[in-house]
């Protein structure tokens, strides 16, 4: 009988470790995928141009006036919506003299393509904060900007400028 139960045992013990176990097994896989934008593309048109300053009186130029105001170009994807930065210098310099220069909030305009254009924007920009735009579109948007320089009596003469930096980036939006 002792033989006959370790035959027996013996036999389930090789069952046991000679059979294969299986499961189900299933699998699957997804991409990985982004979109990037195109760059986007800025372009200075048109220098901000204050032309002949007289000693001891203000003078400015309006975003609207065509061939004066300063004029950026926006390129980028269609209807993206992005962030404009103004970096403003307060004078513009030559060598070590200095021509106060002022912006007011509204001293700026756009237009997406919705609008006029420079005679008649979408609307004004205050270049104080940084602002959110929609390209037009087309990924077109049209940025304009005038200001006022504030010569002293004894300002000297010659001619002075400036840098104005607009720095553009998509917001994800």
């Amino acid at each position: 009988m002792a033989r006959r139960m370790f035959s027996v045992l013996f036999t389930i013990i090789a069952i046991m470790a000679f059979a294969t176990c299986s499961f189900s097994q299933e699998s699957a896989t997804i991409k990985a995928t982004a979109t990037v934008l195109p760059t986007l593309a800025v372009t200075g048109n048109n220098d901000l141009r204050f032309e002949t300053v007289m000693p001891g009186i203000e003078k400015s130029v309006d975003k609207s006036t065509v061939g004066q105001a300063g004029e950026f170009q926006i390129r980028g994807t269609n209807s993206a919506e992005v962030t404009l930065d103004f970096a403003l210098p307060d004078s513009l310099s030559r060598g070590a003299l200095y021509l106060p220069l002022s912006f007011s909030s509204t001293d700026a305009s756009y237009d997406d393509g919705t609008s006029g254009g420079q005679q008649a924007p979408a609307g004004t920009i205050n270049l104080h904060v940084q602002s959110n735009h929609r390209l037009g579109g087309s990924g077109l948007l049209m940025v304009w900007i005038g200001g006022t320089v504030h010569p002293n009596l004894f300002q000297n003469g010659g001619d002075y400028a400036a840098e104005i930096t607009l720095t553009v980036t998509y917001t994800g939006n």
